[in-house]
Parts: structure tokens; C-alpha cells; sequence
């Protein structure tokens, strides 16, 4: 058994679960404590079982809850060293014994899944996506893409489902209430990834076996769930791929997800 959900996906905040028979574990923890808690009664898991939580980078949608969440219920953090020391406020939350440091291309086991954290460029202190396997399948999470690399790409590929940043429409943000310096930030190589370049990444994937894709991170204010889609459905059909052989759907931002069986 391998179930994916989203709990929260968007740039108001990140959380989401990854479940075997004997392992559970949150990806970030970018809403509050409560929210998390509410999520995972939604979706009928009890905090307390909890093997830990995976942290992509410091910004606040990735770790808002997390230090307030893991000391009530007593769960390891794992985090790499330089992103642990951008975040001292929910640091200091944590307990010590708690705090596992892992590093950028060095595997490693929590329960039964093997994980491996790889480097992505976005503008925070070492931020990471993650690849996880259990048994001969391997899902991964990339969000926060400021552009998409070789590296990440050759992280990617095999994976049978992924959670890939879709967060913006160039055209949307152009036109958005954003301030310039922000829009700036956004569209360029540390901040976030375009639709057609998450349609041209799942394009690329789909030749070597992605089944499900889930399009996480959208921007409230320059982008649009069905736009996100279509673009990356649009992609797909220009790169003559049958858009019937791959199972495509937009995370929530407010609410979670149903379960994803892998």
C-alpha cells in the first residue's frame, strides 16, 4: 500500500500526507497546527501515528505549524541543516532529540519508505523536493521550482505519480494586483513554476511512466485551477502524448484531498 493525499496546497500553505500499512508522514507544515489536526481527522488519521514530518525549506506556507504541531505530538522533524537554521522560531519549538538532519542526495528510511531529498533553485536557504519508494514504486514532490533543471529533471523521472508545482500563468500574473518586484520574484530562475512548464515537465515524465499528476501550489492571485489544467493538458497533446493514459488533477488550496492510491 502507497496513498498520497494533499491536505493543503497553494502559496497560502503546504501540507501533505504519505501513507504505507506501517508509515505515515506529513510533507511541510505551512498552516496552522489546528488546520493540520483537522485535515488528517478529515481524512480519518490520528496525529498522534505519526512517523514524522518532512520539510521542504523555511518559507512560512511550508512551516508555519510545524513547531507547535511536532512538540504536541512528540514527532522527529527531518530537515537539513541550513534550512533548520533559517527557521530559529519553530526551531526553538522542537525538541532536540527530535530534530533529524538529513542532507541533499543522501538517502535515507523512515519506517518503510525510502526517501531522498534533491536540490531545487528557489530563493530560501537550501530548499529540496523529495523522491519517496516503497517496494518498485517511486512518488516524488517538487514545489517552489524557480526553473526546471536536468538534475531535477533525472530526479523525476520514473516516478509513477508526482506533485509538481503549477503555481502561475504568465499572462495572469502580468495583469495581477501583485506589486512589480514581486512579479519579478516569481517568474524568475528562485521563484516559481509556470504552467507551461510543469505541462512540458509531465509531458517528459509520461515517457518514462507517469501514471497520476497532481498540480500543487497554484497562486491564488495569477493563476486559475481550470487554466493551470487545461495548459498542462495543452502541453501534453502538443507533444503528441495521450492525455487519456495519465491521470491529471489540481490540488486544493482550502481543503483536503481524497486519498490517491499508488
Amino acid at each position: 500500500m502507497l496513498n498520497f493525499c494533499s491536505l493543503y496546497s497553494g502559496s497560502s500553505g503546504n501540507s501533505l500526507f504519505v501513507e504505507t500499512e506501517n508509515t505515515k508522514i506529513l510533507v511541510d507544515a505551512g498552516v496552522s497546527s489546528k488546520k493540520i489536526e483537522t485535515a488528517l481527522e478529515n481524512i480519518n488519521i490520528n496525529p498522534s501515528y505519526l512517523d514524522g514530518i518532512l520539510i521542504t525549506h523555511e518559507h512560512t506556507d511550508h512551516v508555519q505549524g510545524l513547531g507547535t504541531f511536532a512538540k504536541k505530538y512528540n514527532l522527529p522533524v527531518f530537515v537539513n541543516q541550513k534550512t533548520l537554521d533559517a527557521m530559529p522560531k519553530q526551531k526553538e519549538k522542537i525538541d532536540d532529540k527530535n530534530i533529524k538532519i538529513i542532507k541533499i542526495e543522501e538517502k535515507f528510511e523512515i519506517g518503510d519508505l525510502k526517501i531522498k531529498p534533491f536540490s531545487i533553485p528557489h530563493d530560501a536557504a537550501n530548499p529540496c523536493g523529495f523522491n519517496i519508494f516503497k517496494d518498485n514504486k517511486k512518488i516524488s514532490i517538487a514545489t517552489d521550482i524557480g526553473n526546471m533543471t536536468n538534475g531535477i529533471i533525472k530526479n523525476l523521472e520514473d516516478s509513477i505519480f508526482i506533485l509538481l508545482e503549477s503555481n502561475y500563468d504568465p499572462e495572469v500574473l502580468k495583469f495581477c494586483h501583485y506589486p512589480y518586484p514581486l512579479k519579478v520574484r516569481i517568474a524568475g530562475n528562485m521563484g516559481h513554476l509556470s504552467n507551461e512548464t510543469a505541462g512540458k515537465t509531465i509531458s517528459h515524465l509520461m515517457k518514462s511512466g507517469l501514471k497520476q499528476a497532481l498540480l500543487g501550489h497554484l497562486s491564488k492571485e495569477s493563476n486559475f485551477p481550470e487554466l493551470a489544467y487545461k495548459t498542462v493538458v495543452d502541453e501534453i497533446i502538443s507533444n503528441q502524448l495521450d492525455e487519456s493514459s495519465i491521470k491529471l488533477g489540481v490540488a486544493s488550496r482550502d481543503i483536503p484531498g481524497n486519498k490517491i492510491i499508488l
